[in-house]
């Protein structure tokens, strides 16, 4: 995650920067955290436009980039410093970064109140209208009696403020993970299919499309085989033995990183009695060229992808078009997440459900039965709006999505 930090101050000797420039290296594990300069912005002038500057245009596109704000405000008679109004000020004239933006708010002063009255009104300004900032609730980090607060490091002494401020910026992490995710739920147009990012699992200097990727990016990144050991988060398995037991899982599994590059599937069936195709020179490939180029097709992975990547789901189920009486089809798509909460891809299943269901039923003596009432879910799971992911509908000859395993037409 990148935050900026903006210190309400221009004095050359500033505790406040002081603070940011703390909280940047202490946090560096967790957040990178750029401290913005605001010692050069022009005093604000409606009669003197000065916003296409590029002191004003950088600060506008850092704030804008960033995911969220860290703004550190000293107390000047009772409110905030005329240097960061007036930054402010620019910021919600003619360019508006901060709409939108999560933003949390810190403060060290000379004496114990630690700014509490200027932070209370820094609130009232983020959150007017033209700047509407989205400010962290509660937390409030008040660094007093700042002289003696730092050694000759620029670091915090005190332990238990430092225990505080770790807690306070874990959380406004969450809040902007939360807010931003919420800015992005409904724009699946934006997914990208193609794979052109680059993600933990990207190997670069091996084309993507290639037959042979997965002989390539192994080659390449030195990847272990045989009966090397791996070890897991609950054992301790060799390459051959993850393979065993996967390839015998009588579920389809496959596996799409974050930056939508199909990387996986557990080939535990030829692919011709696969209920979803897939072959190996497919690994490696962006899903752009595992689905059939069909734009509703794609319209609806896409859909599928940025409801997960979001959070608005963490699962989607769907059925396979053409089922019946013998046999249920599902595909599962589920988000994966990193010890950090970060979107890390898409583990998606395939099973026939009546299997199952019909050794339940055998067991028990029970039975299924219609019933008049149930007026089912076509989506199984996902989204009911009518631009909703569907299953799209069979065909004379199917060309199997080999992903999916959903027909192209």
């Amino acid at each position: 995650m990148k935050l900026v930090g903006i210190a309400g101050s221009i004095a050359d000797q500033s505790y406040n920067r002081t603070l940011l420039n703390f909280i940047a290296k202490h946090c560096k594990g967790i957040v990178d955290i750029e401290v913005l300069n605001i010692n050069d912005v022009p005093m604000f002038s409606q009669d003197n436009d000065q916003t296409n500057t590029p002191v004003i245009q950088n600060l506008s596109a850092k704030i804008k980039a960033a995911d969220g704000i860290i703004i550190a405000t000293p107390e000047h008679n009772h409110t905030v410093p005329a240097a960061l109004k007036n930054v402010i000020e620019w910021l919600s004239y003619k360019v508006h970064p901060f709409d939108g933006k999560p933003v949390m708010i810190v403060g060290a002063s000379y004496h114990v109140q630690g700014s509490s009255r200027a932070q209370l009104h820094l609130r009232q300004i983020l959150e007017a209208p033209g700047v509407n900032a989205i400010v962290l609730p509660g937390n409030e980090f008040l660094l007093g009696d700042v002289k003696t607060a730092f050694d000759d490091n620029g670091n915090l002494k005190d332990e238990g403020t430092v225990k505080f401020l770790d807690s306070t910026v874990k959380k406004f992490i969450k809040f902007a993970k939360v807010i931003n995710m919420i800015d992005k739920t409904d724009d699946y147009e934006t997914e990208d299919l193609t794979a052109s990012g680059k993600a933990d699992t990207t190997v670069e200097g091996v084309d993507m499309k290639a037959d042979d990727w997965l002989d390539q990016a192994a080659k390449k990144v030195n990847a272990v085989e045989g009966d090397t050991y791996v070890k897991l988060d609950s054992g301790l398995l060799t390459v051959n033995q993850l393979n065993y037991m996967l390839k015998t899982t009588p579920i389809e599994l496959s596996y799409v990183d974050e930056n939508n590059q199909f990387i996986y599937y557990n080939h535990f069936l030829p692919t011709e009695k696969m209920l979803a195709k897939r072959t190996p020179a497919q690994v490696g490939d962006p899903l752009a060229d595992v689905h059939p180029d069909v734009a509703r097709v794609i319209k609806h992975v896409k859909q599928v992808i940025s409801i997960l990547r979001s959070g608005k789901q963490d699962l989607v189920s769907m059925p396979v078009p053409g089922n019946n009486e013998t046999k249920h089809i599902m595909h599962y798509y589920k988000a994966m997440h990193d010890e950090e909460g970060n979107y890390k891809g898409v583990n998606e299943w395939v099973l026939d459900l009546m299997p199952i269901v019909n050794e339940y039923l055998k067991e028990t003596g029970q039975m299924l039965v219609p019933d008049p009432n149930k007026k089912v879910d076509a989506t199984a799971g996902a989204s009911k709006k009518d631009d909703a992911p569907q299953a799209p509908t069979p065909a004379a000859k199917p060309e199997v999505d080999a992903t999916s395993g959903a027909s192209e037409h």
